[in-house]
């Protein structure tokens, strides 16, 4: 009995000299740069969110944040060097859905991480809708012109994506399926060329974000002709959603977050939790998130782990049953 007495009573011992080593850390912490890894190439919207939130976040906490792109296979290769770094608050990253809901599923077994076991969620940053556009030759203007002509003519319409996993790719697919149409994919190595051949009308149509298109929907080179959220864009109010232009139930945003390591230290996770809803509530950033078309989601490190749960769940039963993979 006084044996096991002494064993409870190590371990408890061993629990609060843990919390009060994690605690001394988050009182001291940071102490040296912080390094925001980027599981995509520079320009996409991962990077314009973890450079906006580096300014705020650095000044707040008095270092530097650096910011590292690490693109490649759908943000796999990014997020697996989080996965495996040191536990400590130094290293982060800023993902979205098709990183923790898409990705996993993908590359299966080689992705190299759980999205629920192996981050530590610090939250949500934001969800941004995606534009379905067309090129003005298409002769559609909605929704419904959309899907009488794919019906028509299975198979023929191609619509360009950012590459196979990207959240172009998944929100097309769902589109697909949800609308019972078949419309052929055409895959490019990133937004750019993607953008570009459906500029020059190689391409007649994609599903992509607001940011490179809204200048090209303005000067007539591309048509929108709806939005994937459940409401209608601030800066284009005469566009429909999808969901109530003839597919009901439609949804495709993608969410945006950021994670530590599983295992960081949780007062540590608090601290970077506060600062992270501070900058969501600043002017300019939540400007600049509005400017993207997308919309603030400060909250809890507990409410991104629900997110990236739901996020899973949604896109990975797509993926199994329209049976993509990875090449």
């Amino acid at each position: 009995m006084q044996r096991r007495s002494a064993c409870a009573m190590a371990m408890l011992l061993t629990a609060a000299l843990a919390g009060a080593v994690g605690i001394a850390r988050a009182q001291t912490y940071p102490t040296k740069p912080i390094t925001i890894i980027v599981p995509f190439a520079a320009g996409g919207g991962n990077d314009i969110m973890a450079r906006l939130l580096a300014q705020h976040m650095g000044r707040a906490l008095g270092q530097q944040f650096v910011i590292d792109n690490r693109g490649g296979a759908a943000g796999t290769l990014g997020a697996r060097a989080v996965a495996k770094a040191t536990p400590d608050g130094y290293t982060l990253m800023v993902g979205h859905s098709g990183v923790f809901g898409v990705a996993p599923s993908l590359y299966g077994s080689n992705a190299g991480y759980d999205p629920r076991k192996d981050f530590a969620p610090i939250g949500l940053i934001a969800s941004f809708q995606q534009i379905l556009v067309v090129h003005p030759s298409l002769p559609v203007r909605s929704v419904k012109d959309l899907v009488a002509l794919a019906r028509k003519e299975p198979g023929k319409l191609t619509y360009a994506t950012a590459g196979i996993g990207s959240g172009s790719h998944v929100s097309t697919e769902l589109f697909n399926a949800m609308a019972e149409i078949k419309l052929t994919h055409i895959p490019y190595r990133g937004s750019g060329p993607a953008q570009s051949d459906l500029i020059a009308g190689h391409v007649p149509m994609a599903i992509t974000t607001v940011p490179p298109a809204i200048a090209q929907i303005r000067s007539g080179l591309l048509r929108a002709i709806a939005v994937t959220g459940d409401t209608r864009l601030a800066i284009l109010p005469d566009v429909p959603t999808v969901d109530e232009s003839g597919v009901p139930g439609y949804v495709a945003v993608i969410h945006y977050g950021m994670v530590a390591p599983a295992g960081t230290p949780r007062p540590i996770v608090e601290r970077l939790n506060a600062e992270l809803n501070i900058a969501l509530k600043s002017d300019d950033v939540r400007a600049r998130i509005a400017d993207e078309g997308g919309d603030p989601l400060a909250g809890t490190p507990e409410q991104q782990a629900a997110d990236i749960d739901a996020e899973e769940t949604k896109w990975s039963a797509l993926v199994r049953k329209l049976n993509l993979r990875a090449e």
